[in-house]
């Protein structure tokens, strides 16, 4: 296949660019690739909503910008963090515009409060927000005729100089394969986006959908792309135990912004011995103190106290949470919720510049899979959404500058090379690769996971080379697979989080390492 603009996910980053370039250039051929269907992508699971300046009687940018640097913990570039918040207001009117619909009341749009944030802001649709996003962005690209869609196929490997023998410097586009065939196509692009998501199924328990698998993140690395922060992972402090169908469900942070409270399974608040702000406090101190009660308690989780919430607006405000509770026979807000914390949020990824554009040129990353300074060391809950709204509409305007400008001739990207293979792939290997996954995720869990040390991680590095030689000779010696591309994919990212952890010699914000504990 042959287009001006790849985009490789289909979240709100992905969509949102989308729909940008085929706004201003008709003209312009888009392919997009979802992993899965359309639908399915992390913006789908984002339940609390857009942390967004609209009231501004009791709210201000000044205010947003000041809870965005101190959840950050000195990490974030105050650039972009000013400039993500200012624009954002913009951003979310045209969301509403392009038909996402938020919960209103009286004088204007309804907003909640979350961890780490001085006012009420959160724009939201019920628990789904999500969701509710992700469908009208949907509706919205389908009403374009040069954006072509491609799901179920997953990102193998990008194009670079490597691959054609040339010195431009460039990303020429990208091999995927067909998730259902297993089949792997060229798709040649002048202008290359990745818009993959994080990496959250490196752990045993995290919110994140199982497609989450790193694929941007690990064909970034070894295209020789620069990755920034990748240690810098946020655990939700608060997912439901046990998993439903092999899934870990939300607790959104909006329930203890609506008033409940953590306690022990003896009955015990603790929170208050952790921080002034207690349930409310950033996501990084909530997630350790519960990691630490669950630890010395030896229990399998914590629970959250819902009473102070009352029925009516409890199944008002979370329906979708209520129906998963009472899934495993739990009945908020008359019962408490089992939680515990799980791998939700990379505030690292792909180093960019303030238009998502990487040090590679024709390739940009936007969403969860870049770094963009936003987020520093601990994201600001609710600041995703708004981060990628802002960065898609940023790059869109840098890609149209791009393709004004000189670009290697049509007839070089006919001649880029196709994939070559010609292996088959027996049962018995397809049973090694799963798992090796679970391996992995066990690995990471206990020793790159909340709570790190020095040790675990030579530890960690060392249990890693043997997954590592495993994944490469069966990648070498059999047919390509979509099970052998996530593989390959969560080993570079775990090998990468691995490597820059034991260079990061002080904890700041979500990274903890033992050792450094004063």
């Amino acid at each position: 296949m042959n287009t001006n603009i790849l985009v490789i996910g289909s979240g709100i980053s992905g969509l949102t660019y989308a729909i940008k370039m085929a706004e201003q250039n008709p003209n312009l051929e888009i392919v997009m690739i979802s992993k899965n269907n359309l639908l399915e992508s992390n913006t789908r699971y984002a339940q609390g909503g857009i942390a967004v300046v609209s009231n501004f009687e009791k709210d201000s940018f000044d205010k947003h910008i000041e809870d965005t640097l101190i959840a950050g913990a000195g990490g974030c570039d105050e650039e972009v963090v000013r400039f993500v918040v200012k624009e954002g207001h913009e951003r979310v009117k045209e969301l509403i515009q392009w038909g996402a619909h938020f919960d209103t009341q009286s004088n204007g749009l309804h907003l909640t409060k979350e961890g780490g944030h001085s006012e009420n802001r959160i724009v939201h649709h019920k628990d789904k927000t999500g969701l509710e996003i992700q469908q009208s962005l949907i509706k919205k690209i389908k009403t374009f005729s040069n954006i072509s869609l491609l799901e179920n196929h997953t990102l193998v490997d990008l194009i670079t100089d490597h691959h054609s023998g040339s010195d431009y410097g460039r990303c020429y586009g990208a091999y995927v394969i067909s998730n259902l065939k297993q089949e792997i196509i060229k798709i040649s692009a002048q202008i290359t986006v990745l818009s993959t998501g994080g990496a959250g199924q490196l752990f045993s328990h995290t919110t994140n959908p199982k497609n989450a698998t790193g694929d941007g993140l690990g064909a970034a690395y070894r295209s020789k792309v620069f990755m920034e922060r990748l240690p810098f992972v946020q655990f939700h402090p608060t997912a439901l135990f046990p998993k439903i169908n092999g899934n870990t469900f939300l607790i959104s942070e909006a329930v203890r912004g609506e008033g409940a409270l953590l306690k022990s399974l003896s009955g015990k608040r603790f929170m208050t011995e952790f921080h002034e702000k207690a349930e409310l406090a950033p996501r990084d101190i909530v997630a350790r103190a519960i990691a630490e009660v669950v630890n010395q308690s030896e229990a399998d989780f914590v629970q959250l106290d819902c009473q102070t919430i009352s029925e009516k607006d409890f199944e008002n405000q979370f329906p979708t949470i209520k129906e998963n509770c009472q899934k495993i026979g739990i009945n908020p807000p008359e019962d408490p919720i089992p939680v515990i914390p799980a791998a939700h949020y990379f505030c690292g990824g792909i180093s960019v510049n303030h238009f998502g554009e990487t040090r590679m040129k024709g390739l940009f990353a936007i969403g969860e899979c870049s770094y963009t300074g936003l987020h520093g060391a601990n994201r600001l809950a609710s600041n995703s959404l708004l981060e990628s709204l802002v960065f898609s509409h940023r790059a869109a305007l840098n890609s149209i500058t791009q393709m004004k400008g000189k670009l290697p001739p049509k007839d070089f990207y006919n001649r880029l090379p196709e994939w070559k293979e010609e292996h088959y792939i027996s049962n018995e290997k397809i049973s090694a690769i799963g798992k090796m996954k679970k391996q992995l995720q066990k690995l990471m869990t206990a020793k790159v996971g909340i709570f790190k040390t020095s040790q675990g991680l030579i530890e960690a590095e060392m249990e890693l080379k043997s997954i590592f030689i495993e994944t490469q000779a069966i990648y070498r010696q059999n047919k390509l697979t979509l099970g052998i591309c996530e593989l390959r994919n969560m080993v570079s990212v775990a090998y990468l989080m691995i490597k820059q952890s034991q260079d990061l010699k002080q904890n700041m914000g979500v990274f903890y390492n033992q050792d450094y504990v004063e």
